[in-house]
């Protein structure tokens, strides 16, 4: 999505001094556009090894400068917005992907009055509503399936049963009387967004390029169509539980007097931001376990002691307190270790004023107005075998001291990094839900090793591929399924 913004600003393909390196590929005005949106990772790798951790590179008309120096981070992602601008972008990919055009929009002032609502005990009643909604689509689509093994790839299993429970706790759940009547209801209508959502959710990078053909295309307005319509706030208003953040939302977008038919757009871009990446994550968490019997033991032990200091059997647990939570180290850092494997988040900024960018090193850069900034830390640190030894290889006590704390000192160049690992994001654009999110996946995780047996169908399969187009997304998706069984345990 780096080059969809057509390039209208006239400027000389040269470099000046003080820029940096500038490669403009062989083909005019495209450059390098198709390497970077077949593989941009590998592409970015390659630009590396010739220029080092800055250089800028002509993408679909676009000269974008990329920095891939953790150490220099900072200077980048706490710049005010009158230097680099990080809403833009945002917005541009609001209206192309979602058809969202907001009046006004400021997403400064979104943020902090979205915050409140995801934080202290706004956080804890998401996360109580979220392991009730986990409890009734996990274990009650197996209930209903009948005893004995059921068979399904582990990312529909992962993605369906997080994003469904995501959407119950954020949207709302069936009007009382709760029954199993109504549990039921909120099984099959939830399966019904998530099974849209993903139809949307495959076809979400050729829609941010812009390279849908004219199937696709047909495709996508039939299926946005189809989620305006689930999620409308008409449809909403008679759910029950509804989140406080679905509540100041709706208010938030009623004050800045959006359409009806642009709330329920809007809502839909937010199940995208708030539910599109825990799956993902849970999917890559399980399989790392599933291939690694050491690790998977490790967890269920840790589990186990949990359990054991509870003061309730499992079954009759309504939630998971904040303070057993917090207390699962090891499964911190099997989380942290599958995040810097897999999270591929691109942080962009548009350099707004010609500014000079201060390295770590003592080095310092000129950045042109109407260029565009970009950090991957997908390369670097999560990738780089100076911070990482084996860098390629899953360590679930990676982010672990020997006496069993978090480990969180890592080096590069000598000097202890701040940014040793970005999933989240970072500076102004860290993921506010990020407490909400990691609350999810460990309790859809500890769920599903307490309460089932999970096994891999054919033991020795290969961990998948990444599907390359999902570079800049969030969390990679992969390149097919791994087919898994699984049953309430006996």
């Amino acid at each position: 999505p780096l080059w969809s913004v057509p390039y209208s600003a006239c400027r000389d393909f040269c470099r000046r001094p003080g820029e940096p390196p500038l490669d403009l590929g062989s083909i005019p005005w495209l450059g390098h556009a198709l390497e970077f949106g077949k593989d941009a990772a590998g592409f970015l790798t390659r630009m590396k090894e010739k220029h080092g951790d800055i250089f800028t590179v002509l993408v679909g008309g676009r000269h974008v400068t990329v920095l891939l120096d953790p150490h220099s981070y900072d200077a980048v992602v706490w710049e005010p917005r009158s230097r680099l601008d990080f809403h833009a972008y945002a917005v541009f990919l609001m209206e192309r992907i979602f058809d969202v055009q907001l009046p006004h929009y400021n997403p400064g002032d979104e943020k902090s009055k979205m915050k409140p609502t995801l934080l202290h005990k706004e956080l804890q009643a998401l996360t109580d509503a979220m392991y009730t909604n986990l409890r009734t689509v996990l274990l009650g689509d197996t209930v209903e399936a009948g005893s004995g093994w059921h068979e399904m790839g582990l990312l529909e299993f992962s993605y369906g049963f997080l994003l469904r429970a995501g959407y119950l706790t954020q949207y709302g759940v069936e009007a009382p009387p709760h029954t199993q009547e109504s549990q039921a209801q909120d099984r099959v209508h939830s399966a019904d967004v998530f099974h849209t959502f993903r139809q949307l959710d495959l076809l979400l990078p050729k829609l941010a390029r812009g390279s849908l053909s004219a199937g696709d295309k047909d495709r996508v307005g039939k299926v946005k169509g189809r989620l305006w319509k689930l999620l409308s706030p008409t449809r909403l208003a008679s759910r029950a539980h509804r989140s406080r953040w679905l509540e100041s939302y709706l208010l938030h977008l009623e004050e800045m007097g959006v359409s009806e038919e642009m709330q329920a757009r809007a809502l839909v871009l937010q199940l995208w931001a708030t539910q599109g990446n825990m799956g993902p994550a849970a999917f890559w968490l399980l399989l790392f376990l599933l291939k690694n019997p050491e690790a998977l033991a490790a967890v269920r032990g840790e589990l186990e002691t949990v359990l054991l200091g509870a003061e309730q059997p499992i079954s009759q647990m309504t939630t998971l307190p904040q303070k057993v939570l917090d207390s699962m180290p090891v499964l911190d850092s099997v989380l942290s270790e599958s995040l810097r494997l897999t999270a591929a988040p691109f942080i962009t900024r548009e350099v707004v004023a010609d500014l000079a960018l201060p390295m770590a090193d003592g080095r310092e850069f000129s950045l042109r107005r109407g260029d565009r900034l970009l950090l991957f830390p997908f390369l670097s640190p999560q990738k780089d075998p100076e911070i990482y030894t084996d860098p390629e290889v899953f360590k679930y006590n990676r982010f672990l001291n020997p006496d069993g704390s978090e480990k969180k000192d890592f080096y590069k160049d000598g000097k202890r990094l701040k940014n040793y690992s970005l999933p989240w994001g970072a500076g102004h654009n860290q993921c506010l839900g990020k407490g909400y999110a990691v609350n999810s996946i460990k309790q859809f995780v500890f769920l599903v090793l307490t309460q089932f047996d999970l096994e891999l169908i054919t033991p020795d399969v290969d961990i998948p591929e990444f599907d390359l187009s999902r570079y800049g997304f969030g969390l990679m998706q992969p390149e097919h399924d791994v087919p898994v069984r699984y049953r309430i345990r006996p």
